[in-house]
């Protein structure tokens, strides 16, 4: 069982709080997991995936990337070395889809056509022609296509982990559930680490091989979905399971 990330004893608080953002985490994250973060605004969930990636460092403890402390690496290097998306996508403007996708292997100065090699398998993976996308601007797309460009250009030089805050909340129902099976196929095709941020508990087990349940800082359940909804393991998440439970019974009754 190969480790991909592990968190010992990490606190996190930021200026002006006076509580943790988050606080006293410790688990360990298996190479290849699906892994659901879930929890509400402030729970901790989003604070957590940035100290991954070094956006945020924890003021104490330690976060291991297979094996190593990252706290040790070069921050950049490091960033480049890890997939990361987010709800605004944040897609340069004034550039193609086809730039964006490339941005990573252009700093890192790839061979040209290994590039564009690269790029339409990518926009072939997350399901956009790449004939029809490459040459267009992202004014020009919708926003579960660039969520899609999004995601290519994460994956673009096979990072083993991915980080993804919240990536599908300010897209619609319909485009949101069909964008969350791209990514259960994408990480089977890949088979890499994903750590997915959502405050929605039914994308958090639809998609997670595992779910993390965060509340004000603290990790308070780590499973399975199955074994969360028969073994809550305390009253925040026996909440939880009830809130979903009683949206389900709206649609039972029709």
């Amino acid at each position: 069982m190969l480790i991909s990330i592990e968190f010992k004893n990490v606190y996190k608080k930021f200026p002006g709080n006076d509580k943790f953002s988050v606080d006293g985490v410790s688990t360990k994250i298996e190479d290849g997991e699906f892994i659901t973060i879930l929890g509400s605004s402030g729970s901790g969930k989003t604070s957590l995936l940035k100290m991954i990636n070094r956006l945020h460092d924890p003021d104490s403890g330690q976060i291991l990337l297979f094996g190593e402390d990252i706290s040790e690496k070069n921050a950049v290097e490091l960033r480049r070395s890890i997939g990361y998306v987010i709800q605004q996508v944040g897609l340069f403007p004034h550039m193609t889809i086809e730039k964006n996708v490339s941005t990573l292997p252009d700093i890192l100065k790839w061979p040209k056509d290994k590039t564009q090699a690269r790029v339409d398998e990518l926009l072939t993976m997350v399901g956009l022609d790449p004939k029809s996308y490459k040459s267009r601007y992202p004014a020009q797309l919708s926003g579960g296509e660039k969520q899609r460009v999004g995601l290519a250009r994460a994956l673009a030089v096979r990072p083993k982990i991915m980080l993804l805050d919240e990536p599908f909340g300010a897209i619609d129902a319909i485009t949101r559930l069909n964008l969350q099976n791209e990514i259960l196929n994408i990480h089977k095709g890949v088979k890499k680490t994903f750590l997915f941020v959502t405050h929605d508990i039914n994308e958090a087990f639809k998609l997670g091989d595992r779910v993390m349940v965060m509340n004000q800082g603290k990790l308070l359940q780590f499973d399975t979905p199955e074994n969360i909804v028969k073994n809550p393991e305390n009253e925040f998440v026996k909440s939880l399971i009830y809130s979903a439970r009683a949206q389900e019974k709206f649609w039972k009754n029709l």
